[in-house]
């Protein structure tokens, strides 16, 4: 036998299913968080220090020791030091002639690449 009205039953139903809707939400919300959260970050602050030290390490290497730019060319890197030196050293030898070796030099290391040859048009 029944103990329970119609009515009863079925707003018992609607409880049972609504509860059941939330429940269900909150499953899939839970899922949602679990499989998209991103790797944990490493220590950032330590990351960016070691990669600032090798930064840094490159650079004072670049400053300090000679090496080509472009052997083509005939550019080479110079420690500043080295660079200071040798420009006294032409200088005193005979400024004019340094003069027009610098500008020489300047020209040859930013001379532009030759112009792109244009495509023909297809009615000729």
């Amino acid at each position: 036998m029944n103990t329970l009205p119609t009515r009863q039953k079925t707003a018992l139903a609607w409880v049972f299913g609504i509860l059941g809707s939330f429940l269900i939400l909150a499953a899939l919300v839970w899922a949602m968080h679990h499989y998209t959260q991103p790797a944990p970050l490493e220590n950032r602050a330590a990351v960016r220090a070691k990669t600032l030290a090798e930064l840094r390490a490159a650079e004072a290497e670049a400053l300090a020791t000679p090496a080509w730019i472009d052997k083509n060319k005939g550019i080479v890197r110079l420690p500043i030091q080295d660079a200071m030196n040798l420009v006294v050293r032409q200088w005193a030898a005979d400024p004019g002639t340094l003069r027009t070796n610098l500008i020489e030099r300047v020209e040859k290391a930013t001379v532009a690449p030759p112009k792109a040859p244009e495509k023909p048009s297809p009615f000729e």
